[in-house]
């Protein structure tokens, strides 16, 4: 009885491990599509551009050059960016720029989400277009971009992700692996009608939708689901191609996965409300690709333990000689930075900063300001 108990447990941890990767797109390519209307010959609908940025200074020629080309092609672009109290020059940077950006200065650190308000309510366009300080955007994209708007369901669209630098690192070279996932997984759900959240790379809405929200929120999740609680359509254009680089140092990456899953978290707790008033398929793809895994680490500990709970009532003698390898394993791979072990250990960790972060946030910690990652850039 206990066997069966634990290999129940193994599998039910399985499943919920593997579930928002393998299990969950099954069943979204059996919702029928939703097509949506797109007209490329008339005049696109105004639109501004919006970031933030924070000690961006070795971002910022590419991205200032990357501005004026957009600008060139669509001259009624409105760009506006946030400078969260830089101390590297970044405003100085964007100053120079004004013939493609209009800065505004923030009083200090305030955070991302205070500075895209900040912005948002000084836009003047009808669609708002968001993006990150370093990221670069692909020359058609704003055209193909507001094209979906002809379609009166759509509330918002965002754009797909590529990411530079993926072999610079085990850690850099699964995190391109589990984002290639993660747009595959947009893909699918905008597919059947609406994407779960978008993150801060690429995405738009109508400036109508905008919510008011707390600095302490995830911006873009909030932002974006926005969309969704007002009865339209949030999906994903394949040919919308926004470009950034990967994050190469494990250090880098631990810590930006923790912030991220505190504030997603805090953001969950603040939409609970709306959440639970979705139509039923939109809280099964929330539920699905957020909720379960959020709570991967938990899964692996508790498949793990019931694993090795089994051994131990068939064999204790390979139950210690498999927990001893899990250990050498475990060790091996903290300290390799390439090769297979590495990656291995580097997707286990990205699962126990994810819960690090729940948990922080459950206990009411924060995050409102952020720290770029040295080692996007080569450092």
């Amino acid at each position: 009885m206990i066997q069966l108990l634990l290999v129940a447990l193994i599998l039910l941890s399985a499943v919920l491990l593997l579930w928002p990767f393998l299990f969950y797109p099954l069943i979204l390519r059996m919702i029928p599509e939703r097509p949506v209307m797109r007209q490329t010959e008339t005049s696109p609908p105004p639109a501004s551009l919006l970031f933030c940025a924070y000690n961006e200074a070795a971002s910022l020629p590419a991205k200032i050059g990357n501005l004026r080309t957009l600008k060139a092609r669509y001259h009624a672009l409105e760009i506006l960016a946030f400078d969260d109290g830089s101390s590297d020059g970044t405003g100085d940077l964007l100053v120079q720029a004004s013939d493609a950006v209009t800065l505004v200065r923030g009083p200090g650190r305030s955070g991302k989400a205070h500075g895209m308000k900040q912005l948002a309510a000084r836009a003047s366009a009808d669609i708002l277009i968001f993006t990150d300080a370093n990221v670069l955007l692909d020359e058609d994209a704003i055209d193909r971009l507001l094209s979906y708007y002809a379609d009166p369901a759509v509330g918002g669209v965002l754009g797909s992700l590529r990411y530079g630098g993926t072999d610079s690192s085990a850690s850099a070279s699964v995190g391109a692996l589990y984002w290639r996932m993660e747009e595959s997984l947009k893909d699918l759900e905008s597919r059947c009608g609406n994407v779960m959240g978008a993150d801060g790379s690429i995405f738009s809405i109508r400036r109508a939708l905008y919510p008011d929200f707390p600095d302490s929120v995830l911006d873009d999740l909030t932002v974006s689901m926005s969309v969704v609680f007002a009865g339209k359509r949030l999906i994903k254009a394949k040919d919308v191609i926004a470009r950034e680089m990967m994050v190469a140092r494990r250090e880098d990456e631990y810590r930006r996965k923790v912030r991220i899953a505190a504030r997603s978290w805090h953001t969950h707790s603040y939409l609970r409300p709306q959440l639970r008033r979705m139509r039923a398929l939109d809280r099964f793809k929330y539920a699905s690709r957020k909720i379960v895994r959020w709570f991967g680490a938990a899964w692996m500990a508790i498949g793990g333990s019931a694993g090795f709970a089994l051994t131990w009532t068939i064999n204790p003698i390979a139950a210690i000689a498999l927990g001893a390898a899990a250990i050498i394993l475990l060790m091996l791979g903290l300290m390799a930075r390439r090769g297979p072990i590495a990656a291995i250990i580097d997707m286990g960790l990205a699962y126990v900063a994810t819960l690090k972060g729940i948990l922080l946030a459950m206990r009411g910690q924060t995050f409102t300001i952020w720290v770029p990652a040295k080692s996007r850039d080569g450092n």
